[in-house]
């Protein structure tokens, strides 16, 4: 007997540059994040390794859905394992993420380190793709479908590595 059909998990996001720091004032406790990737193909399959810094842990899966929507899958994981994988991962994004009171979607601000430094990105989860949306002030350019700002390409060819006409495309200070 086959199990019952469940629907697949949905991530929803759209995401955009930060303009300002009008996001700090809606910020909460900042969390460490280090997330090392072990495969992402450029069609958008990705496994992830995710690590915070209270030690939790866990691999994430995604997979290509329709329109802005991603399958996601995520399995915690032991945080010795972690440590173990991130120590295999050559590609890799470290960042402080913020959770944002933030009204219309569950709100968080990245901020990259490292080689992709000075970078600020928001992302809202959304319960549908076409879900009403005020977009707050202190976000720029909305990014969402440009796989050029997927974490995991930023994991592969980081911020200091593109080319002059990307960093020029967005007015970006580098």
């Amino acid at each position: 007997m086959l199990p019952p059909q469940t629907e697949m998990a949905l991530e929803i996001e759209r995401r955009f540059l930060v303009a300002n720091s009008g996001w700090r004032l809606l910020a909460g406790p900042p969390q460490a994040l280090r997330q090392g990737y072990l495969s992402a193909s450029p069609d958008g399959f990705t496994v992830r390794m995710r690590l915070r810094a209270d030690g939790r842990a866990w691999l994430t899966l995604k997979a290509p859905a329709a329109g802005i929507a991603r399958h996601e899958f995520e399995y915690d994981i032991p945080e010795r394992d972690a440590e173990e994988l991130w120590a295999l991962t050559p590609h890799r994004v470290v960042k402080t993420r913020y959770s944002l009171q933030q009204e219309g979607g569950d709100w968080v601000v990245d901020c990259f380190e490292g080689s992709n430094s000075p970078l600020i990105l928001a992302e809202v989860e959304l319960e549908t793709p076409d879900s009403p949306l005020t977009i707050p002030d202190w976000c720029g350019v909305e990014i969402t479908g440009d796989q050029r700002w997927s974490n995991a390409a930023l994991a592969y060819q980081p911020l200091s590595m593109w080319p002059k006409d990307w960093i020029d495309q967005y007015r970006l200070q580098t």
